[in-house]
């Protein structure tokens, strides 16, 4: 058994506390685990204007310290949106319990019978900046998957998650569940944060949401298993084929719906054949609402008022109304590109050559690959998982968008009688 080890005790009683709550959840009934989920709703409509009030604070301290207009669009709560995370908690007290599921199972030649079942991790820490749904959706999957969550929220939204926290504690403590099964951090400030990524022996899993800067920070720095969520260098390819319409509409939605979150379209490659029938009305389209074209010198041929791309450009993930364009010669030269800048986040072709469709879904390693359809679709929410815990950007246990199932581990179940090993 590791010894838990912290450079300073100040987290120790928060974490040793969130211990117990783990071991009172992992065995929590799921119709128990459920009415704190509704009850969590209730407590969100309930106090709207105590959410916005303290949401107004931040915002306004985010605007005086220079956040960025992305930064600022996540941190950002309305009356819809925080609609919006009460039906999300709803919704996954709708969804099937993980814990227990059997995964696969045998008997064993000498009539050993083995199982192996979900089984929660036990306690989930979660660093992430300027988000405070990823609060309430964290806090809703943890209580259904059967965790205890420790929240560092960043100094962005303090007075939001504050708020936040204290009705998701009030919400599962009115069921009889443990307060202590969900609490934040964030009055320890930057040392709680390196506290929780060193803490081995209290924390399970630490999952990083936010910039590439604090992800690589997390994932270099963490002495506890981490899983990694990505920044999302998201591409759209049109080839040959690519309907205008659906092209004009899918680039549009994938890079305006949303231009501050992961899934939206950084960079847009489109076959040479196929420039002078789609770019115009898709680029037209995207000026219209405000994007900055950065272009290659192909594609200011035939769109003179985009500025010219730098090799930075390839790499970027803007979060704003910016998008890198390029014209390339073959399928085989975007796959190639997008092999080169992409993080792996979230990739899409607009095709009608149905070769290339499955070329594209074959050759693209990334956590989301798609034909015909908006990268805004990479998403928990839109995949059924009620909410989601981050896109995961690694290939081992979780890749693309994470959900109950994803907090879980495994555990073998071994039932015999009296058998020995020969």
């Amino acid at each position: 058994m590791l010894q838990p080890v912290l450079p300073d005790v100040q987290l120790t009683p928060t974490l040793e506390s969130a211990r117990s709550a783990s071991i009172v959840l992992a065995s929590a009934p799921t119709a128990l685990k459920n009415a704190g989920l509704t009850a969590l709703a209730d407590h969100l409509r309930r106090n709207v204007d105590s959410i916005l009030a303290a949401n107004r604070d931040d915002l306004a301290a985010g605007a005086e310290n220079g956040l960025t207009a992305g930064l600022l669009d996540r941190l950002a709560l309305d009356e819809a949106r925080v609609a919006a995370l009460a039906d999300a908690v709803e919704q996954i007290a709708l969804l099937t319990d993980p814990v227990g599921e059997v995964v696969r199972g045998s008997t064993m030649p000498n009539a050993i019978k083995l199982t192996q079942v979900r089984v929660p991790f036990g306690v989930i820490g979660v660093i992430y900046e300027a988000r405070p749904n990823v609060t309430v959706d964290l806090a809703a999957l943890a209580l259904k998957s059967g965790n205890a969550v420790v929240l560092r929220g960043g100094s962005a939204a303090e007075n939001t998650n504050r708020v936040l926290v204290a009705l998701v504690q009030d919400a599962i403590a009115s069921v009889g569940l443990p307060r202590e099964a969900v609490q934040t951090i964030d009055p320890f400030g930057r040392a709680g944060a390196t506290e929780l990524m060193q803490a081995r022996g209290y924390v399970d899993v630490l999952i990083p949401r936010g910039s590439a800067n604090l992800i690589s920070t997390v994932v270099t720095q963490a002495k506890v298993p981490v899983i990694e969520t990505g920044s999302g260098v998201v591409h759209i390819f049109l080839d040959e084929s690519a309907d205008e319409q659906w092209s004009i509409d899918i680039v549009h939605n994938s890079k305006v719906q949303r231009p501050s979150v992961c899934n939206a379209l950084e960079t847009l490659l489109v076959h040479r054949t196929a420039a002078a029938r789609v770019l115009p009305g898709v680029l037209d389209r995207l000026t219209e609402s405000g994007v900055t074209i950065h272009a290659d010198a192909r594609v200011r041929a035939l769109y003179p008022s985009a500025v010219a791309a730098t090799d930075e450009d390839w790499s970027t993930e803007y979060m704003s109304l910016d998008v890198s364009v390029a014209i390339v010669d073959s399928l085989d030269e975007a796959i190639a590109h997008i092999r080169r800048y992409s993080t792996g986040h979230t990739e899409s072709i607009i095709t009608n050559d149905l070769g290339n469709a499955e070329r594209f879904l074959n050759e693209v390693d990334s956590a989301s690959v798609m034909v015909n359809a908006s990268t805004r679709f990479t998403d928990g929410a839109e995949f059924g998982f009620g909410a989601e815990v981050g896109i995961s950007t690694q290939k081992l246990h979780a890749r693309g968008p994470m959900g109950l199932t994803e907090l879980t581990s495994t555990k073998w179940i071994v039932r015999g009688s009296g058998q020995v090993r020969a």
